[in-house]
């Protein structure tokens, strides 16, 4: 199994260059692909901002769950990345979703950042937010 950069995903999810979208198809085609959470993170971001591709919440999810539901592709924390996704295209920006939905293990999730909290709050997430 071979660890995937988000490069090669951006080429993958954009189709702006057609040589690399080419090579990013057929790599993602025909290996083991292991994708990490930071590298979803980063795609995201590449996807979703200003200085990136400004595509919207909902174009950016369902590519993000295209790229995850690949044949060929194993996701880090499947779950989490799953119910990330999820959030996120209900409002919650994708790294708060992302920390969130990670912490499954343990009792709670501190933080400073009021809004998140008040997204989480009003997504009914179910998590245990400590807000400092």
């Amino acid at each position: 199994m071979i660890v995937i950069d988000t490069n090669i995903l951006v080429r993958y999810a954009v189709k702006d260059d057609h040589k690399q979208t080419v090579i990013a198809t057929e790599f993602l085609k025909n290996n083991a692909c292991y994708i990490i959470k930071t590298v979803l993170l980063e795609l995201a971001w590449v996807l979703s901002s200003e200085a990136g591709y400004n595509l919207s919440r909902n174009v950016g999810a369902e590519r993000l769950r295209h790229i995850c539901g690949l044949p060929t592709v194993t996701v880090e924390d499947a779950c989490a990345v799953a119910q990330s996704i999820t959030w996120y295209e209900q409002g919650m920006d994708f790294a708060d979703a992302l920390h969130l939905a990670s912490s499954t293990y343990c009792s709670g999730f501190a933080t400073m950042d009021r809004r998140m909290t008040a997204k989480a709050s009003r997504l009914a997430t179910g998590y245990n937010i400590i807000t400092l």
